[in-house]
């Protein structure tokens, strides 16, 4: 078993918004806030998504400010 590790290709993850080149997230932006949202209105976490620490601390806030807004929802209607 230890040998199927070694020869598992890992793939690295990258920020999506560097490689975008994303200067700032947009609060208004709903298409680019809803991909790091799960379907229960979760956000993502960083290890999850490969977003790097700065453009992860802008998704958290505009994706709060989003919800506030009511341009995102603060949970799905799941148990309803």
């Amino acid at each position: 078993m230890a040998k199927d590790r070694e020869t598992k290709s890992i793939k690295k993850k990258y920020c999506k918004l560097c490689f975008e080149k994303v200067g700032f997230v947009d609060y208004k932006d709903e298409k680019r806030l809803g991909r790091f949202i799960t379907d229960r209105g979760k956000i993502v976490p960083r290890r999850v998504s490969g977003t790097c620490a700065r453009h992860q601390k802008q998704l958290t806030t505009a994706i709060k400010r989003a919800r506030l807004l009511a341009l995102l929802p603060f949970s799905s209607d799941y148990y309803r």
